[in-house]
Protein backbone atom coordinates (compact mmCIF):
# COMPACT_ATOMS: atom_id res chain seq x y z
CA UNK A 1 0.00 0.00 0.00
CA UNK A 2 1.27 3.46 -0.93
CA UNK A 3 0.85 6.08 1.79
CA UNK A 4 1.43 9.73 0.96
CA UNK A 5 1.38 12.38 3.69
CA UNK A 6 0.51 15.87 2.46
CA UNK A 7 0.27 19.28 4.10
CA UNK A 8 -3.49 19.68 3.95
CA UNK A 9 -6.69 18.73 2.13
CA UNK A 10 -5.99 21.10 -0.74
CA UNK A 11 -2.60 19.52 -1.38
CA UNK A 12 -4.15 16.06 -1.25
CA UNK A 13 -6.82 17.08 -3.73
CA UNK A 14 -4.27 18.52 -6.13
CA UNK A 15 -2.10 15.40 -5.90
CA UNK A 16 -4.96 13.03 -6.64
CA UNK A 17 -6.30 15.28 -9.41
CA UNK A 18 -2.84 15.11 -10.98
CA UNK A 19 -3.01 11.31 -10.94
CA UNK A 20 -6.39 11.46 -12.66
CA UNK A 21 -4.98 13.82 -15.30
CA UNK A 22 -2.16 11.33 -15.91
CA UNK A 23 -4.70 8.52 -16.19
CA UNK A 24 -6.83 10.43 -18.71
CA UNK A 25 -3.74 11.26 -20.75
CA UNK A 26 -3.02 7.53 -21.02
CA UNK A 27 -6.63 6.41 -21.33
CA UNK A 28 -9.00 9.22 -22.40
CA UNK A 29 -12.16 7.16 -21.79
CA UNK A 30 -11.11 5.93 -18.34
CA UNK A 31 -13.91 5.04 -15.93
CA UNK A 32 -13.50 7.13 -12.77
CA UNK A 33 -15.32 6.03 -9.62
CA UNK A 34 -16.30 8.93 -7.39
CA UNK A 35 -17.44 9.29 -3.81
CA UNK A 36 -19.70 11.90 -2.25
CA UNK A 37 -19.28 13.91 0.95
CA UNK A 38 -17.02 16.83 1.79
CA UNK A 39 -13.67 14.99 1.81
CA UNK A 40 -13.29 14.47 -1.96
CA UNK A 41 -14.40 17.99 -2.94
CA UNK A 42 -10.79 19.30 -3.14
CA UNK A 43 -10.08 16.53 -5.67
CA UNK A 44 -12.96 17.56 -7.89
CA UNK A 45 -12.15 21.26 -7.60
CA UNK A 46 -8.51 20.64 -8.55
CA UNK A 47 -9.46 18.29 -11.40
CA UNK A 48 -11.91 20.78 -12.91
CA UNK A 49 -9.28 23.52 -12.62
CA UNK A 50 -6.69 21.41 -14.44
CA UNK A 51 -9.13 20.42 -17.18
CA UNK A 52 -10.19 24.05 -17.63
CA UNK A 53 -6.50 25.03 -17.81
CA UNK A 54 -6.00 22.60 -20.68
CA UNK A 55 -3.87 20.08 -18.76
CA UNK A 56 -5.87 17.22 -20.28
CA UNK A 57 -8.91 16.55 -22.45
CA UNK A 58 -11.54 14.97 -20.21
CA UNK A 59 -14.33 14.94 -22.78
CA UNK A 60 -14.32 11.13 -23.11
CA UNK A 61 -14.01 10.38 -19.40
CA UNK A 62 -16.68 8.24 -17.79
CA UNK A 63 -17.94 8.61 -14.21
CA UNK A 64 -19.58 6.08 -11.90
CA UNK A 65 -21.07 6.21 -8.41
CA UNK A 66 -19.97 4.42 -5.27
CA UNK A 67 -23.39 4.41 -3.59
CA UNK A 68 -26.95 5.75 -3.70
CA UNK A 69 -29.93 6.32 -1.43
CA UNK A 70 -32.90 3.99 -1.84
CA UNK A 71 -36.35 5.43 -2.32
CA UNK A 72 -35.69 9.06 -3.19
CA UNK A 73 -37.72 10.28 -6.17
CA UNK A 74 -35.87 10.70 -9.47
CA UNK A 75 -34.09 14.03 -9.60
CA UNK A 76 -34.14 14.60 -5.83
CA UNK A 77 -31.39 17.19 -5.19
CA UNK A 78 -29.86 15.16 -2.35
CA UNK A 79 -29.68 11.88 -4.23
CA UNK A 80 -26.09 10.90 -4.80
CA UNK A 81 -26.75 10.86 -8.53
CA UNK A 82 -27.81 14.52 -8.43
CA UNK A 83 -24.85 15.32 -6.17
CA UNK A 84 -22.30 13.72 -8.51
CA UNK A 85 -23.87 15.40 -11.51
CA UNK A 86 -23.64 18.75 -9.73
CA UNK A 87 -20.13 18.36 -8.31
CA UNK A 88 -18.31 16.35 -10.98
CA UNK A 89 -20.10 15.60 -14.24
CA UNK A 90 -21.45 19.06 -15.04
CA UNK A 91 -18.30 20.99 -13.96
CA UNK A 92 -16.25 18.72 -16.24
CA UNK A 93 -18.64 19.44 -19.10
CA UNK A 94 -19.55 15.78 -19.58
CA UNK A 95 -22.86 14.55 -20.95
CA UNK A 96 -25.04 12.55 -18.59
CA UNK A 97 -24.69 9.60 -20.95
CA UNK A 98 -21.10 9.20 -19.66
CA UNK A 99 -22.30 8.77 -16.08
CA UNK A 100 -23.56 5.56 -14.51
CA UNK A 101 -24.92 4.60 -11.11
CA UNK A 102 -27.25 2.17 -9.36
CA UNK A 103 -31.01 2.71 -9.58
CA UNK A 104 -32.13 3.61 -6.07
CA UNK A 105 -35.76 3.94 -7.15
CA UNK A 106 -36.05 0.46 -8.67
CA UNK A 107 -38.91 -1.76 -7.53
CA UNK A 108 -36.52 -4.71 -7.24
CA UNK A 109 -33.55 -3.19 -5.46
CA UNK A 110 -31.44 -6.35 -5.36
CA UNK A 111 -31.90 -6.78 -9.10
CA UNK A 112 -30.73 -3.18 -9.50
CA UNK A 113 -27.65 -3.97 -7.40
CA UNK A 114 -26.82 -7.01 -9.54
CA UNK A 115 -27.40 -4.99 -12.69
CA UNK A 116 -24.96 -2.31 -11.52
CA UNK A 117 -22.19 -4.82 -10.89
CA UNK A 118 -22.83 -6.25 -14.35
CA UNK A 119 -22.78 -2.77 -15.91
CA UNK A 120 -19.44 -1.94 -14.28
CA UNK A 121 -17.95 -5.16 -15.65
CA UNK A 122 -19.43 -4.54 -19.10
CA UNK A 123 -17.88 -1.05 -19.06
CA UNK A 124 -14.45 -2.61 -18.65
CA UNK A 125 -14.20 -2.07 -14.90
CA UNK A 126 -13.32 0.98 -12.84
CA UNK A 127 -9.88 2.39 -13.62
CA UNK A 128 -9.53 4.58 -10.53
CA UNK A 129 -11.91 4.60 -7.56
CA UNK A 130 -11.88 7.52 -5.13
CA UNK A 131 -12.72 6.58 -1.54
CA UNK A 132 -13.27 8.30 1.76
CA UNK A 133 -13.19 6.61 5.15
CA UNK A 134 -15.45 6.80 8.18
CA UNK A 135 -14.19 7.15 11.72
CA UNK A 136 -15.14 3.48 12.21
CA UNK A 137 -13.16 2.44 9.13
CA UNK A 138 -16.09 2.06 6.76
CA UNK A 139 -15.78 2.64 3.01
CA UNK A 140 -18.84 3.33 0.90
CA UNK A 141 -21.64 2.19 3.20
CA UNK A 142 -19.78 -0.98 4.14
CA UNK A 143 -19.98 -0.68 7.91
CA UNK A 144 -17.87 -2.79 10.33
CA UNK A 145 -18.41 -6.54 9.94
CA UNK A 146 -19.29 -6.21 6.25
CA UNK A 147 -18.06 -9.16 4.22
CA UNK A 148 -14.76 -8.44 2.51
CA UNK A 149 -16.11 -10.34 -0.51
CA UNK A 150 -19.43 -8.45 -0.67
CA UNK A 151 -20.86 -7.21 -3.93
CA UNK A 152 -23.13 -4.24 -4.63
CA UNK A 153 -26.10 -4.59 -2.31
CA UNK A 154 -28.71 -2.82 -0.17
CA UNK A 155 -27.71 -1.75 3.34
CA UNK A 156 -29.67 -0.29 6.25
CA UNK A 157 -28.34 3.02 7.54
CA UNK A 158 -27.56 3.10 11.23
CA UNK A 159 -29.33 5.80 13.23
CA UNK A 160 -26.17 7.87 13.73
CA UNK A 161 -25.57 8.00 9.98
CA UNK A 162 -29.13 9.21 9.44
CA UNK A 163 -28.64 11.86 12.13
CA UNK A 164 -25.36 12.96 10.52
CA UNK A 165 -26.97 13.16 7.08
CA UNK A 166 -30.03 15.09 8.25
CA UNK A 167 -28.12 18.32 7.59
CA UNK A 168 -28.59 17.66 3.88
CA UNK A 169 -32.36 17.28 4.37
CA UNK A 170 -33.27 20.54 6.14
CA UNK A 171 -32.13 18.96 9.43
CA UNK A 172 -35.20 16.69 9.28
CA UNK A 173 -34.19 13.10 10.00
CA UNK A 174 -37.59 11.90 8.82
CA UNK A 175 -36.60 12.86 5.28
CA UNK A 176 -33.39 10.80 5.38
CA UNK A 177 -33.81 7.38 3.71
CA UNK A 178 -33.37 4.28 5.82
CA UNK A 179 -31.57 2.30 3.11
CA UNK A 180 -28.81 2.74 0.55
CA UNK A 181 -27.27 0.82 -2.31
CA UNK A 182 -23.50 0.55 -1.96
CA UNK A 183 -20.76 -1.12 -3.92
CA UNK A 184 -19.60 -4.00 -1.77
CA UNK A 185 -16.00 -4.36 -0.67
CA UNK A 186 -15.45 -7.07 -3.26
CA UNK A 187 -16.82 -4.77 -5.96
CA UNK A 188 -14.60 -1.91 -4.79
CA UNK A 189 -11.55 -4.18 -4.87
CA UNK A 190 -12.24 -4.93 -8.55
CA UNK A 191 -11.09 -1.40 -9.48
CA UNK A 192 -7.61 -1.19 -10.95
CA UNK A 193 -6.49 1.59 -8.63
CA UNK A 194 -7.98 2.59 -5.28
CA UNK A 195 -7.23 6.06 -3.92
CA UNK A 196 -8.39 6.88 -0.40
CA UNK A 197 -8.23 10.46 0.87
CA UNK A 198 -8.51 11.14 4.61
CA UNK A 199 -8.08 14.44 6.42
CA UNK A 200 -8.40 15.56 10.00
CA UNK A 201 -7.49 14.12 13.38
CA UNK A 202 -10.85 12.40 13.63
CA UNK A 203 -9.78 9.96 10.91
CA UNK A 204 -6.36 9.20 12.42
CA UNK A 205 -7.30 6.00 14.24
CA UNK A 206 -9.21 4.61 11.26
CA UNK A 207 -6.26 5.40 8.98
CA UNK A 208 -3.80 3.68 11.33
CA UNK A 209 -5.98 0.57 11.55
CA UNK A 210 -6.45 0.56 7.76
CA UNK A 211 -2.76 0.86 6.94
CA UNK A 212 -0.98 -0.84 9.84
CA UNK A 213 -3.61 -3.00 11.52
CA UNK A 214 -4.71 -6.51 10.59
CA UNK A 215 -7.07 -7.10 7.70
CA UNK A 216 -10.41 -7.40 9.44
CA UNK A 217 -14.09 -6.95 8.71
CA UNK A 218 -14.15 -4.78 11.85
CA UNK A 219 -12.22 -2.20 9.80
CA UNK A 220 -13.63 -2.60 6.27
CA UNK A 221 -11.06 -0.21 4.75
CA UNK A 222 -8.29 -2.59 5.84
CA UNK A 223 -9.27 -4.69 2.82
CA UNK A 224 -7.25 -2.19 0.79
CA UNK A 225 -4.17 -4.06 2.06
CA UNK A 226 -5.23 -6.91 -0.24
CA UNK A 227 -5.39 -4.73 -3.34
CA UNK A 228 -2.68 -4.76 -5.99
CA UNK A 229 -2.61 -0.93 -6.25
CA UNK A 230 -4.02 1.02 -3.33
CA UNK A 231 -2.94 4.53 -2.37
CA UNK A 232 -3.80 6.32 0.86
CA UNK A 233 -3.37 10.11 0.85
CA UNK A 234 -3.57 11.74 4.28
CA UNK A 235 -2.85 15.11 5.81
CA UNK A 236 -0.62 15.42 8.88
CA UNK A 237 -3.56 15.25 11.29
CA UNK A 238 -4.94 12.05 9.76
CA UNK A 239 -1.41 10.58 9.76
CA UNK A 240 -0.81 11.38 13.42
CA UNK A 241 -1.30 7.80 14.67
CA UNK A 242 0.72 6.04 11.99
CA UNK A 243 3.74 4.31 13.53
CA UNK A 244 5.53 4.46 10.17
CA UNK A 245 4.68 8.10 9.44
CA UNK A 246 8.33 9.14 9.22
CA UNK A 247 9.03 6.30 6.80
CA UNK A 248 6.14 7.33 4.59
CA UNK A 249 7.31 10.96 4.60
CA UNK A 250 10.81 9.87 3.62
CA UNK A 251 9.55 7.60 0.84
CA UNK A 252 7.56 10.45 -0.67
CA UNK A 253 10.40 12.95 -0.32
CA UNK A 254 12.59 10.62 -2.35
CA UNK A 255 10.11 10.78 -5.25
CA UNK A 256 9.80 14.48 -6.10
CA UNK A 257 8.66 13.62 -9.61
CA UNK A 258 6.22 11.04 -8.27
CA UNK A 259 3.04 10.78 -10.34
CA UNK A 260 0.43 8.29 -11.43
CA UNK A 261 -0.22 7.30 -7.82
Amino acid sequence: MEVVIVKDAKAGGELIAGAIVDLLARKPDALLGVATGSTPLPIYDALVAQVNAGAVDASKARICQLDEYVGLPAGHPESYRATVLRQVVEPLGLPESQFMGPDGSAEDVQAACDAYDEALAAAGGVDLQILGIGTDGHIGFNEPCSSLASRTRIKTLIEQTRIDNARFFDNDIDQVPHHVITQGIGTILDARHLVLLATGEGKAEAVAQTVEGPVSSLVPASALQLHRHATVVVDEAAASKLKLADYFRHAFDNKPAWQGI
